[in-house]
């Protein structure tokens, strides 16, 4: 191949172009439109992606996502990592551009390296003292969520609500965190939970942008637990590659007991009953290990602290910031919580216990508790 003297590909150049994109050069097409035109002129049209990890020990948590808003030409992205009460945030902003291939906002470089198998998690070395180098497998097989939406009820009566689809699984984690000059290993043993969703809604662009006033940051009492025969991911169950179990299990409302830290409000343990679509039935033994918390506010679920920066609502010139907090002190708690990814023993009724996670909206749950919501009681 001969060079070509001026041939550039950023995003200035590529502007000329517009609404071309590197991207429709590739065969993947679905509509008569480049890729770069979306199905909807809703501005709240988002794809994002997420993960949370731990090691073995359970002295580390890793929390990682990052978001594209086409429509507000606006991308983000962050990394949260929780080391013995050590937690640190990144963020980084920039406008979305040209290329929706490229996933890195600032020091947050993920890479996709085959498809429904494997992905691998960077943030190299920044001003706030953490970073990492992860690889995740995919174990368990991935089914397609289908969108729902409801015209009945939408804001205005007629609008679809918040439309979700995509999908999600489990898989092993190996690599390194390093935070505050230390690094550390990740063991074998060593897992996470990860998911790809798109839609419209789901939070973009915080209360300036919600319809009918409802601000959707989340879920109040999911779980992400992984055994060897099922896997538990809020309201299904994944099976692993191969599995004769063909497609995924669906789990009915579950009954929780639950209990919080007096001073805070925020989860601490927890014993919840499932039921599901094959007739089974579980139940689960939650014990939070120390103060092993993703807080996801600093991810921008609901607003940041301080800075109250939503996701999708960050409208301004590339930027990446950051911030450290000591979650052993109650009130830093209280100050950040929200929604809460708490790193837990999780104990199935017929004695296995492994590492799992409990997502909890903090003190959401402690109010339904208190109000006595069907199917939430206190422990």
């Amino acid at each position: 191949m001969t060079d070509h003297p001026g041939l550039t590909a950023d995003d200035e150049h590529f502007a000329e172009q517009f609404p071309l994109s590197p991207l429709d050069d590739l065969m993947i097409h679905q509509t008569p439109d480049p890729v770069r035109v979306m199905w909807t002129g809703d501005p709240r049209a988002y794809d994002r992606y997420w993960m949370v990890s731990h090691d073995a020990t359970g002295d580390v948590v890793v929390a990682t996502g990052g978001s594209f808003y086409p429509n507000l030409d606006r991308a983000e992205a962050y990394a949260i990592v929780n080391v013995r009460g050590r937690h640190t945030a990144v963020r980084s902003f920039r406008p979305l551009g040209a290329d929706r291939a490229d996933l890195r906002l600032g020091p947050i470089a993920p890479r996709i390296v085959r498809g429904l198998r494997e992905w691998r998690y960077v943030l190299e070395p920044n001003e706030w003292g953490i970073a990492y180098d992860l690889t995740f497998t995919d174990t368990t097989r991935q089914v397609f969520r289908e969108p729902l939406s409801n015209s009945a009820t939408g804001t205005p009566p007629g609008r679809r609500g918040d439309v979700t689809s995509g999908f999600e699984c489990f898989g092993t984690v190996s690599g390194w965190v390093e935070a505050d000059g230390e690094r550390i290993t990740l063991a074998p043993g060593s897992i996470g939970t990860r998911d790809r969703h798109w839609g419209t809604g789901r939070g973009v662009g915080g209360p300036a942008m919600s319809l009918g006033g409802r601000l959707h940051v989340g879920t109040n009492g999911n779980a992400f637990v992984a055994y060897d025969d099922w896997t538990l991911w809020g309201d299904r169950l994944y099976y692993p590659f191969g599995d004769e179990r063909k497609g995924c299990a669906k789990v009915l409302k579950p009954t929780r007991r639950l209990r919080f830290e007096p001073d805070t409000q925020v989860f601490a343990e927890g014993i919840v009953d499932y039921r599901f679509d094959t007739g089974e039935k579980a139940q689960l033994h939650y014990e939070k290990i120390g103060q092993q918390t993703a807080f996801l506010r600093c991810g921008m679920y609901g607003g940041t602290p301080g800075g109250d920066i939503h996701q999708g609502g960050y409208d301004g010139p590339a930027m990446t910031e950051g911030e450290t907090f000591d979650v052993t002190r109650p009130e830093t708690r209280i100050g950040i919580r929200g929604l809460d990814e708490h790193l837990c023993r999780v104990t199935r009724n017929d004695g296995t216990s492994v590492l799992g996670i409990y997502q909890t909206i903090d003190p959401v749950a402690f109010e339904a508790c208190t109000a006595g919501r069907r199917g939430w009681d206190f422990l």
